[in-house]
């Protein structure tokens, strides 16, 4: 039997891998290197993490920022969310074989340590997407509520601002409209993904994300929980006045879990006569995840 063949030495090649895989680990060198291998590999390591107790918080959440980025990355480069999630099956099953206390898992985990040092200090990240942006942002203000991750939009002439703000992280939808109209209600629509195979993207959308969205039937739809005036800390840049949304935090898990190819609706509806007219806001799902992460 080779050493490939015989359960250790497959464990030991797996972490090999990832102690090679893991000193390209800043952000930028994410598209660079196979995004496969930095998946698995990222995905084995923040396993381990998980079962051993192998790094501080802050490496964690830095690790992990980077797992769901390269996630991302694979997505982006066509695989799809089953060949993905077997992959990351593999990496899982890879790091509960090994010991805690083994050599080749302790040499990875420093490793880690050195590659992520500097990344897990820092406090603002961007994350670009094909389309918009999100902006993660660590330092949080006791009184006043800041936006910890957010992405800007426009539809028409009015303007929004979404994500996870406060030390809450509540997920909300801060809008401002410019012919001072007041919509009543507002919901987040996005795919479900346990009744989908993946994104429903239409080739000649091209940077447009209304046509990256699913149909009403394969979506779910979460309603505001709240609404109220907004802080002026949240508001769009330059805007005096908006409303602020506030949305049930299973939202932020959902969208998690998304393409990051893929657009979620905010959709606000206005009393009309007789039914209801709504206005639609895209956001891009893009890094969400990774950007979640960065927080933790």
């Amino acid at each position: 039997m080779t050493f490939a063949e015989h359960p250790k030495g497959r464990i030991r090649r797996g972490i090999a891998m990832a102690i090679g895989l893991m000193a390209c680990a800043c952000p930028g060198a994410l598209l660079a290197a196979d995004t496969g291998g930095q998946l698995y590999e990222r995905t084995l390591m923040t396993a381990a993490d998980g079962r051993c107790r192998l790094f501080s918080p802050t490496i964690s959440s830095a690790l992990d920022a980077a797992r769901a980025q390269a996630r991302g990355a694979a997505l982006r480069s066509g695989a799809t969310e089953l060949q993905v999630a077997a992959l990351e099956q593999r990496a899982r099953a890879k790091a509960a074989s090994a010991t805690c206390d083994s050599k080749d898992l302790t040499v990875a985990a420093a490793r880690v340590k050195k590659a992520f040092e500097g990344y897990s200090q820092l406090l603002t990240m961007t994350y670009p997407g094909d389309v918009s942006s999100w902006k993660a942002e660590r330092s949080v203000s006791a009184t006043i509520p800041v936006w910890r991750l957010s992405q800007p939009s426009s539809f028409g002439t009015d303007r929004l601002m979404f994500g996870l703000a406060g030390r809450a992280k509540a997920v909300l939808a801060v809008s401002t409209f410019e012919n001072g109209q007041r919509p009543y209600v507002a919901r987040i629509i996005l795919r479900d993904t346990k009744r989908t195979l993946g994104p429903y993207i239409d080739a000649r959308s091209g940077k447009n994300l209304a046509g990256k969205i699913p149909p009403r039937n394969a979506s779910l739809v979460f309603t505001a929980e709240r609404r109220e005036e907004a802080p002026v800390t949240l508001l769009p840049t330059g805007a005096k006045t908006g409303l602020a949304f506030r949305f049930p935090e299973a939202v932020a898990e959902a969208m998690s879990q998304l393409d990051p190819r893929e657009a979620v609706t905010v959709e606000f509806a206005f009393a009309g006569r007789g039914e209801e007219v709504t206005r639609k806001a895209y956001i891009e799902v893009g890094d969400f995840a990774a950007g979640r992460a960065f927080l933790r």
